[in-house]
């Protein structure tokens, strides 16, 4: 099987940086890496290339120009250049533990989605791994209790590693839960549904809208608690001018049983401006 990791960033090198850290040392030489930028800056690119880890397989960056929040554009583009069989989409501020590639592999089977698990950081915190200060994989259960106790950290599920734990499937639709900043899918599912829906703009549900296709496709959601967990890095909220249309437009669709997304991953190609890189080279 193989897989590519695919994540959205956008004008925040940083952070993207700690992310791609973390990754490194989980890929396999048969994976893929594509770096989904939703139009950042040339220094934040430049600074991308400068502090890349080496990966024993293929890294991506694939460009398009910023045109505004426009996430599922990014992610269909990324996952359209990453020829792989299995996605899994992060965020450019969402730190995979030593296991996450691991866990992923394990919860990954047919007929299901994963719905990836994540640990929120605060802002002090996220300032202090951002200027490498601090290694969260060589911190140790006391530190993470402190750390829990003055705020630092919102859970500390990322503890216990339990691939095998029961309640993981869901049959039905539900939107508590839902995060496209950790998230895997067979290939073959996502291209059924035609990918995230680039119609909704701003910030706000295109994954919500995902999930609930995958279901009308005949998908289970399987959630990765114990298994897939990640450090997202604080920042500030988006903008989230348009967060309730895009709700209704979630709601309306719960009534029917669309499946296609009017524009996504199909239609994906056909725009213009879109750059793609090779960042290093197979070792």
């Amino acid at each position: 099987m193989r897989t590519a990791f695919v994540v959205l960033t956008y004008n925040r090198a940083e952070a993207l940086l700690a992310v791609l850290r973390g990754l490194a040392p989980q890929c396999g030489a048969g994976d893929v890496v594509v770096v989904a930028d939703d139009g950042s800056r040339p220094g934040h690119v430049e600074a991308l290339r400068r502090g890349l880890p080496r990966f024993p397989c293929p890294v991506r960056h694939v460009w398009h120009p910023d045109v505004g929040f426009t996430a599922a554009r990014a992610r269909n583009l990324g996952a359209l250049h990453a020829h792989a069989d299995y996605l899994v989409f992060l965020d450019g501020d969402c730190v995979p533990r030593p296991r996450f590639v691991q866990g992923h592999r394990e919860l990954a089977q047919r007929g299901h989605f994963v719905n990836g698990s994540r640990v929120l950081l605060g802002e002090h915190l996220t300032r202090r791994v951002e200027r490498r200060e601090v290694d969260l994989d060589a911190l140790r259960a006391g530190d993470w209790l402190r750390l829990r106790v003055a705020g630092d950290v919102n859970k500390l599920t990322h503890l216990l590693y339990w691939p095998g734990a029961l309640g993981r499937v869901e049959r039905e639709f539900r939107w508590k839960g839902i995060r496209s900043c950790n998230f895997g899918v067979w290939h073959t599912d996502f291209e059924a549904v035609n990918g995230f829906d680039e119609t909704f703009t701003g910030w706000g549900h295109e994954d919500a809208d995902l999930v609930l296709r995958l279901h009308h496709q005949g998908c289970m959601r399987k959630n990765g608690f114990l298994a897939t967990e990640v450090f997202h890095l604080w920042h500030a909220e988006n903008g989230r001018g348009r967060e309730a249309g895009n709700r209704e437009r979630v709601r309306q669709r719960m009534q029917g049983r669309i499946i296609r997304a009017d524009v996504g991953l199909a239609q994906a190609g056909s725009g213009r401006g879109t750059v793609v890189t090779e960042l290093n080279r197979r070792q």
